[in-house]
């Protein structure tokens, strides 16, 4: 069954990136703390699709199957989004490109490795890489705004600069690691007869 809640969950992650994307067009403040709002609440998702398919037993292809396309797409839209909008510039855009480039060479790894039936599973230092990466988004998509509550010495940008480098670094470490076990598969289907 495809409408079970963790499903439902990971469809709105999805369904909320053409409203997200939109609100960095209208370039106000106001935008861009709903915008860090709609992605924080998209990010939280993320655990608990997860959660409520392991604790109710909804494990299903489906989800299983747009869960990381959905934390890609997410992912994807907000950095294209801020470096577009000129929120991640100079060369934090670097960090920006490792992660996006990353996500693609994960992407075609597991899409070679489903069709020779090996799954990759994510790694625990992946998903504090998504932690990572989801917080450090969420600095950077408020960063440009002065906002009342806040200190005028409070680094948001700063924070969200530091926490996107952390990420990239992350992802090499999980890149490498994913790509290092993949290309085992990949020899290891080699010798193995048709």
């Amino acid at each position: 069954m495809i409408l079970t809640l963790p499903n439902i969950l990971t469809l709105a992650r999805v369904a909320v990136i053409p409203l997200f994307v939109g609100l960095f067009f209208l370039e106000s403040a106001t935008s861009q703390w709903i915008a860090c709002g709609l992605f924080a609440l998209a990010a939280i998702t993320d655990f608990f699709d997860g959660y409520f398919a392991r604790a109710r037993a909804q494990l299903s292809a489906f989800g299983t199957f747009l869960d990381p396309i959905a934390d890609k797409l997410l992912v994807a839209s907000a950095l294209l989004m801020m470096v577009g909008f000129g929120q991640i510039a100079g060369v934090t855009i670097i960090a920006a490109v490792i992660i996006l480039c990353r996500e693609i060479l994960v992407s075609g790894l597991r899409e070679y490795l489903a069709g020779i039936s090996v799954v990759l599973p994510v790694s625990r230092l992946a998903k504090w890489k998504t932690t990572v990466q989801m917080v450090a988004i969420s600095f950077l998509i408020v960063g440009n705004t002065a906002h009342p509550t806040l200190p005028d010495a409070f680094p948001v940008r700063l924070i969200g600069e530091v926490g996107l480098w952390i990420a990239a670094a992350v992802t090499l470490i999980t890149g490498y690691d994913y790509l290092k076990t993949g290309l085992r598969h990949m020899d290891a289907s080699k010798t193995t007869p048709p």
